[in-house]
């Protein structure tokens, strides 16, 4: 049985079981965007569809809806039955499930085996998400959920390459790429563990937010639809953005190959350094910060259409998000008490594809209505909207910090 670690002075990219789980998060951003490049060749390829337009932009977040909808129930087995199973029966499911896009005949038994690919993504992030906060606490804890948002951008900046240029091929080929899944399965068969999962009182989610239990949960349920909402907001890119470049004459499978590659290339940097900033801003900051980033990026997408303005917005979205998605998983990972560690990463997870799903289904009639610009200039507000807010509660903070800092120094 493993036991929880605070690597104190050691790095922790250093520990196998770490290396083992940030190439397990690799694999969630490759189940949703890896086909994104493919999306208009897949709608052209299955023209005689009548539902064509809609099936080929419900491709990418297909396995949200599964997600959304098992993920808890996964939390709970993997508070039941335990982490490692979970984990090692979702990565065999993502290869098969994944790949099989290369030889289904027709949009809906590609789009339900998307369907079935979401069930392989819950099972794996939801055991991903506990066994973080089962091996790790402190700064470990907080450096790892940083390297596990950049393992997943530089993951996918690597599979949404491979995919765009396998897409100019072919439609079907980015399917493919799923299968590199196989990869990873031989480390997380020899180092993950199942983790002792009674944890000293001070890790406690309940101990974290003041002893009291419903307390924690309704933060947690704060956490959630704030996490829902800004996906939402991301998943605009990849759902999108392949037909907004159709629609102004670039090469969509490339154009939006390389954009969403400096997405993911700027998210991961950021990423690297998340650790360092929210000690330095809190977690409000963060909040504030990358909210800022995302609506100057969906703002910059608005302005008269030019390639480095795309690459520059898509920078700024991809920053925005990543500095702001390893906190959802921080603030959970202390707030749950360490036997409900599994559902609340269920259920977290579940909050993820919850947004995504919805993404398109609000986004598209929105465009239909008000056009690719009224759509990015609706985010723009939101975002702002959002980042303002985190930025009064950072003040607020910090106006309570300074006067309680003043009342101890006239008491002495």
């Amino acid at each position: 049985m493993a036991s929880v670690a605070d690597t104190k002075g050691i790095a922790v990219w250093r520990d196998s079981r770490a290396i083992a789980l940030l190439m397990a998060a690799t694999l969630t951003v490759m189940a949703n965007a890896a086909i994104s490049p493919a999306l208009p060749g897949l709608q052209r390829l299955f023209a005689g569809d009548p539902n064509a337009a809609m099936l080929t932009r419900l491709l990418v977040p297909a396995p949200s809806l599964s997600i959304a909808l098992l993920a808890p129930l996964a939390g709970l087995a993997a508070d039941r039955f335990g982490r490692r199973r979970l984990l090692l029966a979702g990565i065999m499911l993502f290869v098969v499930a994944g790949s099989a896009g290369l030889f289904l005949p027709d949009l809906p038994t590609i789009f339900m085996s998307r369907i079935v690919l979401g069930v392989a993504v819950a099972l794996i992030m939801t055991a991903q998400t506990a066994l973080i906060g089962d091996y790790f606490a402190g700064e470990a804890r907080s450096a790892l959920t940083g390297l596990q948002i950049s393992a997943r951008n530089f993951g996918g900046l690597l599979f949404i390459l491979l995919a765009g240029w396998v897409a100019a091929m072919s439609p079907r080929f980015p399917f493919a790429v799923y299968g590199l899944a196989l990869l990873v399965l031989p480390l997380m068969w020899k180092v993950i563990v199942e983790p002792n999962r009674v944890l000293p009182n001070r890790e406690a989610g309940a101990a974290a937010v003041g002893g009291k239990l419903p307390t924690w949960r309704l933060l947690f349920v704060g956490v959630v639809f704030l996490q829902a909402l800004t996906n939402m907001f991301f998943f605009i890119m990849p759902t999108q953005l392949p037909f907004y470049f159709d629609a102004q004459g670039y090469d969509s499978a490339i154009m939006t190959g390389a954009t969403l590659s400096v997405l993911m290339l700027t998210g991961g940097c950021v990423a690297l350094l998340y650790s360092r900033i929210q000690r330095a801003i809190g977690y409000t900051g963060v909040f504030a910060l990358g909210y800022a980033a995302m609506a100057s990026g969906f703002l910059l997408l608005t302005l008269p259409q030019a390639s480095l303005l795309s690459f520059a917005g898509a920078a700024l979205i991809g920053a925005g998000y990543a500095a702001v998605s390893p906190s959802f998983v921080a603030i959970t990972l202390k707030l749950a008490p360490p036997q409900r560690r599994g559902l609340a990463g269920g259920v977290l997870t579940a909050s993820v594809f919850i947004g995504q799903f919805c993404s398109p289904l609000l986004s598209t009639p929105m465009i239909m209505g008000f056009g690719y610009v009224g759509l990015f200039l609706a985010a723009t507000a939101v975002l702002a909207a959002m980042a303002a807010a985190a930025l009064v509660g950072r003040v607020m903070r910090w106006h309570q910090a300074s006067h309680h800092s003043h009342r101890v120094k006239r008491l002495n």
